[in-house]
């Protein structure tokens, strides 16, 4: 466990506080770490959600094409 001394000013005490009372931890340290547990799942990449994962395994049962080389690509290419 790492140990950091941070400077809060009296508003962002109240709010510890707050978030303290709200979830029923026992001091300020869960309290920072709840907040940072919520930062985390907001603002940084999560894991691939549900609706995106479906959204793949759509994409997978399209149509798809193959083509041998470049030449047979482009002339489908101009061809539409």
């Amino acid at each position: 466990m790492v140990q950091a001394i941070i400077n809060l000013n009296e508003h962002d005490t109240r709010v510890l506080n707050v978030v303290k009372g709200k979830y029923g931890l026992s001091n300020k340290s869960a309290a920072v770490s709840m907040v940072i547990q919520k930062f985390e799942s907001e603002f940084l990449e999560p894991d691939l959600r549900p609706e995106f994962i479906e959204e793949m395994k759509q994409i997978e049962k399209g149509k798809f094409y193959r083509y041998k080389t470049v030449a047979e690509l482009r002339k489908k290419l101009e061809d539409v």
